[in-house]
């Protein structure tokens, strides 16, 4: 199990389980993956967010998963484990069935993307149905691997094309890029999404945000997206930035016309 911090509901002191039950009340559950460009974790993107979410009672989760060295498939499967602990209880919480999302930045909302869309692992225990959240929030997110690319994030996931020794001839790495494009991979069963960018983003293209959008609607899967004219890339929960500080109150609307805050 990846290094996974817990964050209860505002007010509630986290009591260790006791024949696998813990005493908290049930309540929806987040999953939060901080972006980075699998190159690292941004802290911002971490703790601050959990207890936001803590404050709307809902429990946090906050997972460093595998980075560079580490290559796909080890970021997803820390993701999926993660949510097989979630859904499983063994952190002494009593979350709510059928209520478990995932939140992601940058990066981090490409492994959200991913988790969301089912890219297999080829580990049977873990390419299950459970470990596809209920819903998904992504902010300013990678999803593309092969459209207005974030090339870092591509380049420490997969490796660099010129890499000889990492194990991907060109047809296999093409087919890879493919299936970690979340926007060729939405279905019917894609969960519902959360979405914000900024239009000027200059790390991380808001075409991304856009691409992932237009396939789950595509799909007939419910989504919603905000698009804010001004702001630097990796704002976290952008308190200090007029415009785009307003999207934690939108995505608690949303959140709350969902029966989730």
């Amino acid at each position: 199990m990846p290094e996974t911090t817990v964050y209860p509901p505002a007010g509630l002191t986290l009591v260790p389980a006791v024949s696998g039950k813990g005493t908290s009340p049930d309540a929806p559950a987040v999953l939060i993956l901080p972006g980075g460009g699998y190159a690292g974790q941004a802290d911002h993107e971490a703790e601050p967010v959990a207890h936001w979410l803590a404050s709307l009672g809902m429990h946090a989760f906050v997972l460093r998963y595998s980075v560079s060295p580490n290559r796909h498939p080890q970021p997803l499967l820390d993701a999926k484990a993660a949510m097989a602990w979630i859904r499983t209880g063994g952190h002494g919480l009593r979350v709510s069935p059928g209520r478990v999302a995932v939140l992601g930045f940058s990066a981090g909302g490409h492994l959200a993307a991913t988790l969301s869309t089912g890219v297999p692992t080829e580990d049977a225990a873990l390419d299950v149905p459970a470990n596809i959240p209920d819903l998904s929030i992504l902010c300013y997110p990678v999803i593309s691997f092969t459209a207005d690319v974030h090339q870092g994030s591509i380049n420490n996931l997969v490796g660099p094309a010129e890499e000889s020794d990492n194990g991907y001839a060109n047809p296999v790495r093409e087919e890879l890029l493919h299936q970690l494009s979340a926007e060729l991979n939405v279905s019917a069963s894609t969960p519902p999404a959360f979405l914000w960018h900024t239009a000027d983003d200059a790390a991380v293209p808001v075409e991304n945000s856009l691409a992932y959008t237009g396939a789950l609607r595509r799909a007939g899967v419910a989504v919603e997206l905000h698009v804010f004219p001004h702001g630097r890339h990796g704002l976290g929960l952008a308190q200090d930035t007029p415009g785009v500080s307003q999207w934690t109150s939108l995505c608690a609307a949303w959140l709350r016309s969902l029966g989730w805050a």
